[in-house]
């Protein structure tokens, strides 16, 4: 992933048409399969300033997919008249140096109440998976620790600390897990529905926002992870540990 910044002062006698440009070039950009977000800001202290901001998939796929193919000629010929006045046109890469303010609404992490809630969620569903006919045969053998490490993954997912990451290997440890262990359909459900069980169990938040995005990841998970089992799978190995929050789905299509 980078982020394209464009950076515009507007002549005064243009600046009526120049946003109608953009939204027209939007278009374009929505359909891109580079794409994966824009944004048009104005300036407010100097109303003739203007930033784009477009993140594409991998500076290649902007600069010799995206300008390379079809979907340039429309973009550009919506843009075209404002060419002359771009001041800046850069990738850029973000750094560690990011996170939310005071502003910002609670994690899912945090409106769980921290790291000890999916220890105790994960200890419990555990114990249901051992005791249960159809799960206990995939889990024969499971490492003592099996529960606190995917405890420490959830953590990581749901705005915790990124421990899983920094000392588990993060997302490729975890897919490669997956592989070729052939899960079923009736299988993937019960995982599903044991950890609704251990998560009334334990008492997670049981507010419908928290318990709608947390769901939303079990099924999200589960259901990527039935994929990636299956002999024909040919799943993405390296990318980051996935950040839930209130409603949001990252694209690990492979």
């Amino acid at each position: 992933m980078v982020i394209e910044y464009v950076r515009y002062r507007v002549a005064d006698e243009r600046l009526a048409g120049f946003e109608a440009a953009y939204r027209e070039a939007a278009g374009v950009l929505r359909e891109a399969p580079q794409c994966l977000d824009y944004e048009l800001s104005r300036c407010e202290e100097d109303p003739s300033r203007f930033i784009l901001r477009i993140t594409w998939t991998s500076t290649d796929d902007h600069l010799q997919g995206f300008r390379s193919g079809p979907d340039f000629a429309r973009f550009f010929a919506a843009i075209r008249g404002y060419a002359e006045d771009i001041e800046e046109m850069r990738h850029y890469q973000a750094t560690s140096v990011a996170g939310p303010g005071a502003a910002a609404p609670p994690s899912l992490y945090e409106w769980a109440g921290g790291s000890e809630p999916f220890i105790k969620l994960c200890d419990a569903f555990y114990r249901l998976v051992v005791a249960d006919g159809l799960l206990a045969p995939m889990f024969a053998g499971m490492d003592p620790r099996h529960a606190r490490y995917v405890a420490i993954w959830l953590i990581e997912v749901f705005g915790g600390p990124p421990t899983y990451s920094q000392e588990h290997g993060g997302y490729h440890n975890m897919v490669t897990r997956h592989l070729g262990r052939g899960i079923t359909e009736p299988q993937r459900r019960r995982w599903v529905n044991l950890m609704m069980d251990a998560a009334d169990e334990v008492g997670l938040p049981e507010d419908p926002e928290f318990r709608a995005a947390f769901a939303s990841y079990i099924e999200w998970g589960t259901r990527l992870a039935l994929r990636n089992s299956q002999p024909d799978a040919h799943p993405v190995l390296d990318a980051p540990v996935p950040k839930w929050g209130w409603g949001v789905a990252p694209p690990y299509q492979g």
